[in-house]
């Protein structure tokens, strides 16, 4: 049996929708990642770290915690052959697919290396005002008038038909 390793970092990252376990000076092929050979990514994407036994996991990700890697080169995989055929019909369809994958070198996997997302305010939503002194509640709709009847705390509104709405409203 090997000898385990205690010294090393490794974590759980989401690289291009697939998830990898990664250490530092590792290299790894991924699909396809934008970007020309030697340009640095950040992938922050992080879903679990291991430093020397101290465990972090996030829900779903870690906040703050980037692994940083240098694109290698760009390559295209080995050949898979797909075979169809149906006996006895004398069907046979034979197709070829390379996957496009990039070669990529992990360099650091560090606290705060990713670029901070901006985060956007919640939109204040503004309810326009119900009104209650309509006097043509006919013209309103279903969902309308059940909201007014929710509003006054009008019971059994959800099942209650236009009509019925309108003669609760009404009184």
């Amino acid at each position: 049996m090997p000898p385990l390793k205690t010294s090393n970092m490794y974590a759980v990252v989401e690289i291009a929708g697939l998830q990898y376990k990664v250490e530092q000076d590792q290299q790894i092929y991924v699909n396809r990642l934008k970007g020309a050979e030697g340009d640095k990514v950040s992938f922050d994407r992080v879903m679990l770290t291991d430093n020397n036994g101290s465990i972090a996991v996030g829900a779903p990700v870690i906040e703050g915690v980037a692994v940083n890697a240098t694109i290698l080169k760009h390559v295209k995989a080995d050949k898979v052959l797909i075979f169809k055929k149906k006996r006895r019909k004398g069907y046979q369809k034979l197709n070829g697919f390379r996957a496009s994958l990039t070669q990529i070198s992990i360099d650091g996997i560090g606290a705060g290396t990713a670029p901070k997302k901006a985060t956007k305010a919640a939109p204040v939503k503004t309810e326009a005002p119900v009104a209650e002194a309509t006097s043509d509640l006919s013209s309103m709709t279903v969902a309308e008038l059940r909201e007014m009847a929710k509003a006054k705390d009008i019971s059994g509104y959800s099942s209650m038909k236009k009509a019925e709405l309108i003669d609760a409203l009404g009184n």
